[in-house]
Order: structure tokens, then C-alpha cells, then sequence
């Protein structure tokens, strides 16, 4: 019986948000001197990176990539705005809503992309 296969999107989601852990636990370990965050940041970049490459079987690199970093800097920003860890402001919520426009974005045009024939790019299946 064959194993059901994940699609790249849900796993590059999912290591998008793993990034957004990574990150922030980084910012907790103080250099690396507190164990439990060093510990979490490892084994979350490990997964995440992983999870990067999967999603680029299916994904091209620079949406891949755009949308991973993306994710992770809107999660981020988000948690640390919600913690109080950085100051909040309008300005930086209008500026994350533009990032999450830029990866919707991305995966709509991947989409569009992948319904196009081979050797058609998208200005010309638009015509």
C-alpha cells in the first residue's frame, strides 16, 4: 500500500512556521546560554530547513524560499508584538499585511504557472 504523498504547500507552510519558532527561540537562548531555548532553536531550524527542501521538490526555489522567510517574518513580528517584546504600531501592521499579500502573491502565481502548458509562460496563456 503506498504511503499518501504531502503536497509541498502545507509542508513549506508548516516549516514556515517552525521558522517563526526557530526564531524567536533564538532571540530567547541570550547567545545561547539558556539550554531549553538553544535546544528548541536546534531541533526547529534542523525541521525547518528539512521541510524547506521537501516543499522545493514540488516548489521553485525563490517562491519557496520568498514564502518561507515570509511566513516566518510575519509569525515572528506578530509574536512579539502580542508579547510585548517589541513595540507596537500601525506602520508595522500595514507593512506585515504587505508581506502577506507578497506570499499569497507567490503561490497564486506558482498556481497560475503550473496550470500553464510546458513552454508557456503566463503573459502568454493571459493572451
Amino acid at each position: 500500500m503506498a504511503r499518501p504523498r504531502i503536497g509541498g504547500w502545507p509542508v513549506l507552510i508548516a516549516s514556515g512556521v517552525l521558522e517563526a519558532v526557530w526564531a524567536t527561540a533564538l532571540g530567547a537562548s541570550d547567545g545561547f546560554t539558556r539550554l531549553v531555548p538553544s535546544v528548541v532553536f536546534v531541533i526547529t531550524v534542523i525541521i525547518s530547513t528539512i521541510g524547506l527542501g521537501i516543499a522545493m521538490k514540488t516548489i521553485p526555489t525563490g517562491t519557496a524560499y520568498s514564502v518561507w522567510t515570509g511566513i516566518g517574518a510575519v509569525l515572528t513580528v506578530t509574536w512579539a508584538l502580542l508579547t510585548g517584546a517589541e513595540p507596537f504600531s500601525v506602520l508595522k501592521v500595514i507593512f506585515l499585511l504587505g508581506v502577506i499579500g507578497c506570499v499569497v502573491g507567490l503561490q497564486i502565481l506558482n498556481r497560475l504557472e503550473s496550470a500553464t502548458l510546458p513552454g508557456e509562460d503566463v503573459a502568454q496563456a493571459a493572451e
